[in-house]
């Protein structure tokens, strides 16, 4: 689970042992960042100094998702300098997960499946549960890690 490595830094003393159990968890979860948020904003909750030269680090889990559930509300309120809307799992997905660097198609599907959501279904910010679904669903695609819903909700809580 995603407390492993919380866990494992407490408990454990040696620290060749928990630098190759850090090593052993995806880049996200390293970086309390499991949405994979790329370098370019000045986030609330970044974790200083930042080793990571492609991806923003976070001093929790929650405020890494906090910064995911920031981009993906101005994704859907069209609260970008675009001033577009993209507010299904289609054109969220397209934006986030770029066919240039992902399987767009394979990755809507999943978030799809995974939060029984239809791919052109119009999704409104304020509905917690549908976005707490689709963030854990992006989590689990974007790090394989099946991130606690009460982790979510309590980074959703403080957007």
């Amino acid at each position: 689970m995603v407390y492993a490595y919380q866990y494992a830094r407490h408990v454990v003393f040696g620290y060749s042992l928990i630098s190759r159990l850090t090593m052993a968890l995806p880049r996200g979860i390293r970086n309390n960042n499991p949405l994979n948020i790329r370098k370019g904003c000045n986030w609330k909750g970044e974790r200083h100094p930042q080793t990571d030269k492609a991806f923003e680090e976070f001093e929790s889990l929650e405020m890494g998702l906090r910064a995911g559930l920031v981009l993906l509300r101005n994704y859907i309120e069209g609260t970008t300098p675009l001033k577009l809307k993209d507010n299904t799992i289609a054109r969220i997905i397209a934006r986030w997960a770029p066919s240039s660097e992902n399987n767009t198609a394979r990755y809507m599907r999943f978030v799809c499946e995974q939060t029984g959501l239809h791919q052109n279904e119009v999704i409104r910010f304020r509905e917690r549960s549908k976005m707490v679904a689709i963030v854990h669903a992006m989590c689990k695609m974007e790090c394989g890690v099946d991130i606690d819903t009460k982790v979510i909700e309590s980074a959703y809580d403080l957007v």
